[in-house]
């Protein structure tokens, strides 16, 4: 009994909804389904490379949908869905400009190299190419990252139960991370793998409701940006790049060189060619055509993802109401608690509650959690791998057998959940989910992609010139954020805008901060990493074949005619790409 009670008072939460029993059976066999699946997987996972990288034998579909899936969890769902309903469509940025270009790179240009080497992670390519100092520091900023972002993930889903179920955020972080650290634990790569493509499904099935009954209640996109300019007064929400030549111009406060140079270029390419996390789908590809294919595949579905996530955060600037019929206005996460409104980061699920009658909001609810366990799942089987291999096994126990470093790798799998629920707690604190992403990404991902660049495409870069140069480049985002952290003045340092007035220095935080961050971050990476590089002695030609262009030979990937080489489509996914971004100008 004392339990039972206990149990009540953590699942006790203001509660916008009831689920009906038709709902609570589809979430309760989803989370049957993942567990089955671990269970399933598990068989197949008893060495290192089944366990770490599904014995490299997924299809470049496969792989490019568990590519792009592993990066629809809080990131993409929850957490734009928010920054949609705060910046306005300038948050679609994050899925084209900031996305596209470099998920093609990655597969046409990179994955060559990190096929090619047989590399279990990004961190052993660095080992490979600038020696065990690189290896070890970006190991350690790496599974540091990957811990927060899981702990990301799980408040995200926390939110939705406590928003949609009433549950308590502390009981339902405890639910998803125990069925998720099973699931991976038991089956690895392979097993989130799996879960991945059934996530994706999911999200889609349940998520596509939204903007559908949205745009059908709104009138359609003519009505809604009509709606918009009223109730806000404004028509910046609506539009892309025309606001971007002022810093004041847009909700953002950002210029269009922190969106082109910091986003589009250092974040971008930062997160999708050497954040493990997503590379180590597509490693799992059985040959290299479906290696480079698989990105390419990702792109094609990232280009769509704005339609279930930023839209919905578009319609609640015009459709989400009060009971007393006026316009309901969503507040920072930090204030939430304390006025009693709801956040930014609950504009999902708000929208989901209002479309959504039995059985439909059981698959929206399910497919939300779904992107969430996908996000907490790649994260921790990501961290579970740079820890056994680029840390426990390079410089703790080198020579264990193989059936130690995979029973390393399921227990570092739930220690890993086990911090990250410690870093959910964190996420309190932002003003949302996405401001503190970002911030995640200009620490760690910006100085990373300037060493990796360097590496694959410069002979000259040394093994001195790669570890100083991605200290110092960590060293200075770190430096920069305590800078602005300690005087939001300080911002005009990183916009170049000594002169600043108030109502700009005001404006240009928290988004566009992290991006002139991530630029700053990246140029200090490259600049000493060139400077330390030409003082030191440079690496014979011979100890650089398979990881530097120019001392490489590149493996033909076997395709045979137009429509199977991924260049193709590479450049089929571009052109579309441009298209989109002219007509949401």
């Amino acid at each position: 009994m004392h339990l039972l009670a206990s149990l009540a008072v953590m699942m006790e939460g203001r509660q916008l909804t009831k689920l009906a029993p038709v709902d609570v059976l589809i979430l309760v066999l989803y989370f049957a389904l993942v567990v089955f699946i671990g269970f399933y997987a598990k068989g197949k996972s008893n060495t290192s490379e089944d366990f770490f990288l599904a014995g490299r034998e997924m299809t470049a579909w496969i792989a490019g949908l568990s590519f792009v899936s592993a990066n629809l969890g809080s990131l993409e769902l929850m957490g734009w869905a928010g920054a949609a309903y705060q910046y306005g469509i300038l948050a679609a940025h994050w899925y084209w400009i900031g996305a596209i270009p470099a998920m093609l790179f990655l597969g046409i240009v990179m994955m060559p190299f990190y096929y090619i080497s047989k590399t279990h992670s990004v961190p052993g390519y660095l080992q490979l190419r600038f020696g065990e100092g690189a290896r070890a520091l970006s190991a350690v900023s790496f599974a540091l990252m990957t811990i927060l972002m899981s702990g990301v993930n799980m408040y995200a889903m926390a939110l939705v139960m406590k928003t949609v179920l009433g549950w308590n955020i502390t009981f339902s972080i405890w639910v998803g991370a125990g069925t998720v650290a099973l699931y991976v634990m038991l089956g690895g790569l392979r097993s989130a793998i799996i879960n991945e493509v059934l996530q994706f499904v999911l999200i889609w099935a349940g998520a596509a409701m939204i903007p559908i009954l949205g745009l059908i209640e709104a009138g359609g996109w003519t009505k809604l940006k009509a709606q918009m300019a009223v109730n806000l007064g404004s028509t910046d929400y609506t539009h892309m790049w025309s606001t971007l030549g002022s810093f004041k111009d847009n909700p953002m406060g950002v210029h269009w060189t922190g969106i082109v140079f910091g986003l589009g270029f250092v974040i971008s390419f930062g997160y999708w060619t050497t954040d493990f996390l997503v590379v180590q789908r597509v490693l799992s590809a059985n040959n290299l055509r479906a290696a480079k294919l698989a990105p390419v595949i990702g792109a094609a579905f990232k280009m769509a993802v704005p339609l279930i996530v930023i839209v919905p955060g578009l319609l609640a600037l015009s459709v989400l109401k009060n009971a007393d019929g006026s316009i309901m206005h969503l507040v920072p996460e930090s204030m939430a608690a304390s006025t009693g409104q709801h956040s930014y980061n609950e504009v999902l699920p708000l929208m989901l509650i209002r479309y959504c009658g039995p059985g439909l909001l059981g698959l929206g609810i399910t497919a939300l959690i779904a992107g969430f366990m996908s996000g907490m799942a790649g994260n921790v089987s990501a961290f579970s791998t740079v820890w056994t291999y680029d840390l426990y096994g390079a410089f703790i126990n080198k020579k264990a057998s193989d059936k130690h470093y995979v029973a390393m790798g399921r227990w570092s799998t739930v220690i890993g959940m086990l911090v990250s629920i410690a870093t959910a707690y964190l996420v309190m604190g932002a003003a949302s989910i996405m401001d503190y992403v970002q911030e995640l990404f200009s620490f760690f991902i910006a100085p990373l992609f300037g060493t990796v660049i360097l590496g694959m495409l410069w002979k000259r870069a040394t093994k001195k010139g790669g570890f100083w140069g991605l200290l110092a480049g960590t060293a200075s985002s770190v430096g920069m954020w305590l800078m602005v952290s300690h005087n939001p003045a300080n911002i005009r340092f990183m916009i170049l805008q000594l002169h600043a007035d108030p109502d700009t220095i005001m404006r240009v935080q928290a988004m566009a901060a992290n991006l002139y961050r991530a630029l700053w971050s990246w140029v200090v990476c490259v600049l000493v990493t060139v400077v330390v590089s030409l003082f030191t002695n440079a690496t014979p030609i011979s100890e650089l074949s398979g990881l530097v262009y120019g001392a490489t030979p590149i493996p033909d990937d076997g395709s045979k005619g137009l429509f199977q080489k991924p260049i193709f489509w590479a450049c089929v996914v571009i052109t579309v790409f441009f298209i989109v971004n002219l007509i949401f100008w």
